[in-house]
């Protein structure tokens, strides 16, 4: 008996109309529909009148669930995973079942659609050639502290997802150890009352001290990059040196040294003429 496959089946993130024609068909198609929320999932369905069985999927039962169904799959049956809004595997446990997957050989096919986050760097404003994603960071300040003091020095952009309760920790712990930087808030993406706030975390502070209603995506600005000097732990004789040894003549040492360091060629020639 051949094996099904498991379709990772993104669903809007708001507009019900921000779902592809491919993921309606997958949907009608396969056999069972693993959700993250069957009463959440159940409401999309109807609309589409999509009538397929489903079966929860969540954090909570991720590895007994997960073995159900692997199962189904190894015994042929087609399987659609849905999360409650955007792509399964980012930031929810369709990553685990995604991988017990791989691990046994059966088949995955992940389906392009709607994701908060790439939505949100866009509206950002800010640099979209390099980013990172961190997702969710930790509810405990001191780890939280901790994560973002190692993205202190990271030069891209930087997008983070954060609940409406927490959104003010995390503020207040941005600007204490990143500083003042530029950052995008977007929240209720592609619904009715969709916003996106552009400015400062000292203005963001402010500006969500009263409002912290719906799910929040922030892009913050990457931090600079500090300019390392190779030479610095050289001293200018060796600096010297290490030209002639790369083939350089005396002369075109000395010059290059007292560019790179800045430095008059009579200092930079008094200490080649040992040399």
């Amino acid at each position: 008996m051949s094996k099904g496959t498991l379709f990772v089946c993104p669903t809007p993130i708001g507009n019900l109309e921000d779902i592809t024609l491919r993921t309606l068909k997958v949907l009608n198609e396969v056999d069972i529909i693993a959700a993250e929320d069957t009463r959440h999932t159940l409401k999309l369905l109807n609309h589409y009148e999509i009538k397929k069985p489903l079966t929860s999927y969540h954090k909570h039962n991720k590895w007994e669930k997960g073995q159900v169904i692997l199962e189904k799959l190894k015994f042929g049956k087609n399987v659609a995973l849905v999360s409650d809004a955007g792509m399964p595997g980012i930031s929810d446990p369709g990553e685990e079942l995604i991988g017990l997957a791989i691990a046994e050989d059966i088949d995955v096919v992940a389906l392009p659609g709607a994701t908060a986050s790439i939505t949100a760097l866009i509206l950002s404003g800010l640099p979209t050639g390099k980013f990172v994603f961190e997702g969710f960071l930790s509810s405990s300040k001191k780890e939280r502290v901790l994560e973002l003091e190692r993205l202190k020095s990271e030069s891209r952009t930087i997008i983070l997802y954060e609940a409406p309760h927490r959104l003010m920790y995390l503020l207040k712990d941005m600007k204490e150890v990143l500083g003042n930087r530029n950052i995008s808030i977007s929240r209720e993406l592609t619904k009715v009352y969709e916003e996106t706030f552009r400015g400062t975390i000292e203005e963001a502070i402010l500006a969500f001290k009263e409002n912290r209603r719906g799910e929040f995506v922030i892009i913050v600005e990457g931090g600079e990059i500090e300019e390392v000097n190779p030479y610095e732990e050289l001293s200018i004789k060796e600096h010297i040196k290490a030209y002639l040894e790369d083939g350089m003549t005396k002369k075109d040492a000395v010059k290059k040294v007292a560019s790179d360091r800045k430095l008059s060629k009579n200092i930079v020639y008094k200490e080649s003429i040992d040399l």
